[in-house]
C-alpha cells in the first residue's frame, strides 16, 4: 500500500478519532450499511482532494465499503490531522497528506491521487480538478509540472464519469471552466445542495471560525467590534454567531441584496474602509482576493486581528502587510505579529489560511455527516448516470438532498407530516382558485 504520512505511529490515535466522529455523523453510517450490502462503487478507483480531517476519514470509510479504491490528497498544507491520516493509511487508503506541506509537496500530493487514474473525482476548493485539467491541456506551470513529474504519467481524462465539489470557491472555478468550454466531464455541486449550505456554511463555518480564533487568541469576543467581509451562508453563519458571543458586528458587503439582508437581520453594513478604522477582529468569508488590502490595512487599530475564512489564504492580502511591515514575528503557535512601519501591531491568524481548518479540527461532526452525505450519495449517482450527463455543473439531485434531509430528521427522532392525496392533487391542479 503507498502513502506518505507524518508519523504512521499515530495511526492509534487517529483510529480513535474517526470512530468519535463515526458516532455523530448517523447518516453516513446508514449509508455506509447499505454501501456494504451492495457495492455500487465495485471497481471503481476514486482520486481525492479532500481535508483530510477525521470526518473525511468516515466519508472515505463508507466509499471503501461500497467498493471504491481510494487516493487521497489535502484540499489545503495546514487542514491535516495527521493522527487522521496515520490511521487511512494502514486501512488501505493511498493518502499522501501532512499538515505544514510546502507547496511543491502539496502538488506532489495531488499527482500521487491523479496517479491511479481516477473513475471519480472529489474536490475541495478545485484544485485537483483543475490540475487534471491542466496536465490534459498540457499547460506548463510549476505547479502542473510537479504534479506531472509525481504522476508519471497524463491521466486518461476521457475514462472519468463525473466529480464532485464541496466548496463555494471550488463550484465558482468549475463554472470558470464550464463557461470557458474547457470542462471535460459532469461535476456534481455537492456545496449547493440545501443540506450543505444552509447547515454547514451557516452553522458549520460559523462555529468552527469562531473555534478557530479563539484557540488561537484566546481573545473576549464579547464588546470587540468583529467585521465580517461577505454575507453570503459562511458570511452569515459567522456574524450570527458572534452577535451571540455579545460581539458588536460589522458587515461589508459588494452585493447590495446580500447588504440588505445584513441590515435587516440588525447588523451594521458600511465599506471596509470605514470598517477598518473601528474594527477590533476582522474575518474575511467572501471566496474573493485582497478584500483586505494595503489601503485597509494602514487604517486599522493597533491589535488587530485578521482573520480568514474563505478556501484560500488571499482574501487578506498578505504581500501588502509584509510591504508594510518593519518587523514579523511569532507570538504563539497560529498568531503571527506584523509590526507596521506607523508602529501599529496587526496579528495574522494561520499564516491566512482558512482559520477552521489550520487553527482548530473543523466543522462539527454532525454538521459534516450532511455535506459527506451528499458526497457519498452523488458519487453513487455519477457512477450510475455519469456518462449520460454532458460537461457542465449539476446541481445535487434533489432526491438525494431529500434523502440526506430525511435520514438526518429519522436519526435525531424527529417525524414531519406526509401530504395527504388530496393535498397532492390540489397542489398539481390549477382549476381551483378563490
Amino acid at each position: 500500500m503507498e502513502y506518505k504520512v507524518k508519523d504512521i505511529g499515530l495511526a492509534k490515535q487517529g483510529k480513535l478519532e474517526i470512530e468519535w466522529a463515526e458516532m455523530r455523523m448517523p447518516v453516513l453510517m446508514r449509508i455506509r450499511e447499505r454501501f456494504e450490502k451492495e457495492k455500487p462503487l465495485k471497481g471503481i478507483k476514486i482520486a481525492a482532494c479532500l481535508h483530510v480531517t477525521k470526518e473525511t476519514a468516515v466519508l472515505v470509510r463508507t466509499l471503501i465499503a461500497g467498493g471504491a479504491e481510494v487516493a487521497l490528497a489535502p484540499s489545503n498544507p495546514l487542514s491535516t490531522q495527521d493522527s487522521v491520516a496515520a490511521a487511512l493509511a494502514l486501512e488501505g487508503v493511498h493518502v499522501f497528506a501532512w499538515r505544514g506541506m510546502s507547496v511543491k509537496e502539496y502538488y506532489e500530493a495531488i499527482g500521487n491521487a491523479l496517479r491511479y487514474d481516477p473513475d471519480i473525482t472529489m474536490d475541495d476548493g478545485a484544485d485537483l480538478i483543475t490540475t487534471l485539467h491542466e496536465l490534459y491541456k498540457g499547460t506548463t506551470s510549476e505547479n502542473v509540472e510537479i504534479a506531472l513529474k509525481t504522476a508519471g504519467h497524463i491521466p486518461d481524462i476521457t475514462k472519468v464519469k463525473g466529480g464532485t465539489e464541496e466548496t463555494t470557491t471550488g463550484v465558482n472555478r468549475i463554472k470558470a471552466m464550464e463557461m470557458e468550454g474547457v470542462l471535460k466531464y459532469p461535476v456534481i455541486a455537492v456545496n449547493n445542495a440545501y443540506t450543505k449550505y444552509l447547515f454547514d456554511n451557516r452553522y458549520g463555518t460559523g462555529q468552527s471560525t469562531i473555534d478557530g480564533i479563539l484557540r488561537a487568541t484566546n481573545i473576549l469576543l464579547a464588546g470587540k467590534v468583529a467585521v465580517v467581509a461577505g454575507y453570503g451562508w459562511c458570511g452569515r453563519g459567522i456574524a450570527m454567531r458572534l452577535k451571540g458571543m455579545g460581539a458588536r458586528v460589522i458587515v461589508t458587503e459588494v452585493n447590495p441584496l446580500r447588504a440588505l439582508e445584513a441590515v435587516m437581520d440588525g447588523f451594521e453594513v458600511m465599506p471596509m474602509k470605514e470598517a477598518a478604522r473601528i474594527g477590533d477582529i476582522f474575518i474575511t468569508a467572501t471566496g474573493n482576493i485582497n478584500v483586505i488590502r494595503k489601503e485597509h490595512l494602514e487604517l486599522m487599530k493597533d491589535g488587530a486581528i485578521l482573520a480568514n475564512a474563505g478556501h484560500f489564504n488571499v482574501e487578506i492580502s498578505i504581500p501588502d502587510l509584509k510591504a508594510l511591515s518593519v518587523n514579523e514575528r511569532k507570538i504563539r503557535p497560529n498568531v503571527t505579529e506584523y509590526r507596521l512601519k506607523n508602529g501599529k501591531r496587526l496579528y495574522l491568524l494561520a499564516e491566512g489560511r482558512l482559520v477552521n481548518l489550520a487553527a482548530a479540527e473543523g466543522h462539527p461532526s454532525e454538521v459534516m455527516d450532511l455535506s459527506f452525505s451528499n458526497q457519498a450519495l452523488s458519487v453513487e449517482y455519477l457512477v450510475k448516470r455519469g456518462k449520460e450527463l454532458k460537461p457542465r455543473v449539476y446541481r445535487v439531485p434533489e432526491e438525494i438532498d431529500m434523502e440526506v434531509a430525511r435520514l438526518k430528521l429519522d436519526s435525531m427522532g424527529i417525524r414531519i407530516d406526509e401530504l395527504t392525496e388530496e393535498q397532492r392533487k390540489y397542489l398539481k391542479s390549477w382549476m381551483l382558485g378563490t
